[in-house]
């Protein structure tokens, strides 16, 4: 008798501040699935509360993957990711559950399903040169460097991601062709990871208020107190997991630099900019079905149908 092949992945995708998690968890318990995290930050430890990281009553209930696996001082690549998310389902699959991907980190997703080419290794001697520039000339003027040679990653950037601005700078420097054409090559023809893909999504003025309403929230939950934390252990703020949205422009605050009212508003823009990113990015990727985050009682049900 053939064996019964497996059901495909259910991948939940979309901007921040839309309820994925939620959603996530919810068919978890519906179709016997995990969840396999796929946002970039938080796979960090110590890096709770602005990366809206599951809570251990959540984790307890659901089991989790990705979560928590590395130090805020390592480094972490979609290539990586790719490769211990399918370690994750294949191990999903043998206990007969169904993987569950959640997450608004886009280029780790399509890694992970659809397989991107190998994007050439670094020179130190290239690195250690823009990290120079970095120091000298400050982080705006790569940036726009950036925007001139490769337009399509710097959209996707934040202006204030060092390691990745200096990355795409890099690979484009070493091996003369943008970051963005290496991501595109595609090697594969067929999607390596058979899925399912459903992204939510808001009316931009409604996403606009539920960002600053969760901003708002993890301020009131402690995110001052985790950052001044982080950097009581003598963390600094160049730390690779210190790119996530907020923790710079918290630690700005805990250092006396910036209001907490600054540190707010400045969180709620990088956030609203991220969000516009990633909903250019999930729009161009196929086979995604967009579902209204608003429908809350019928979400599950519609998903569990295209399963």
């Amino acid at each position: 008798m053939a064996a019964r092949e497996s059901p495909p992945v259910l991948a939940i995708l979309g901007p921040t501040a839309t309820g994925k998690s939620a959603l996530a968890l919810d068919l978890a318990g519906r179709l016997g699935g995990e969840v396999i995290n796929a946002d970039a930050l938080q796979v960090y430890r110590g890096f709770d509360i602005g990366t809206a990281k599951p809570t251990p009553e959540e984790r307890r209930r659901i089991r989790h993957h990705l979560v928590d696996v590395l130090e805020p001082t390592e480094r972490f690549s979609a290539g990586e990711f790719a490769r211990r998310a399918c370690r994750a389902i294949a191990e999903i699959r043998e206990r007969g559950g169904r993987p569950i991907v959640v997450g608004g980190s886009g280029l780790y997703v399509r890694a992970l399903l659809e397989g991107i080419s190998p994007v050439p290794p670094g020179d130190p001697e290239v690195r250690a040169e823009l990290r120079r520039r970095v120091e000298t000339e400050g982080l705006e003027s790569l940036y726009e460097e950036l925007g001139k040679i490769d337009p399509v990653t710097a959209e996707r950037v934040a202006p204030g991601d060092t390691q990745r601005v200096l990355r795409a700078l890099e690979v484009a420097t070493v091996s003369g062709a943008p970051l963005s054409e290496w991501i595109d090559r595609r090697p594969y023809g067929e999607a390596r990871v058979a899925a399912v893909r459903v992204a939510l999504t808001l009316p931009r003025g409604v996403l606009y208020d539920a960002i600053a309403r969760r901003v708002a929230r993890m301020v009131e939950g402690g995110w001052v107190e985790e950052v001044a934390r982080l950097l009581s252990r003598g963390l600094s703020t160049s730390a690779p997991a210190f790119q996530a949205i907020g923790y710079r422009q918290m630690a700005r605050h805990v250092t006396g630099e910036w209001g907490l009212e600054r540190a707010v508003d400045e969180t709620i823009r990088a956030t609203r900019r991220y969000a516009k990113r990633q909903l250019t990015w999930f729009r161009k990727e196929p086979d995604v079905v967009w579902l209204d985050a608003r429908e809350e009682e019928g979400l599950s049900e519609r998903v569990v149908e295209l399963c």
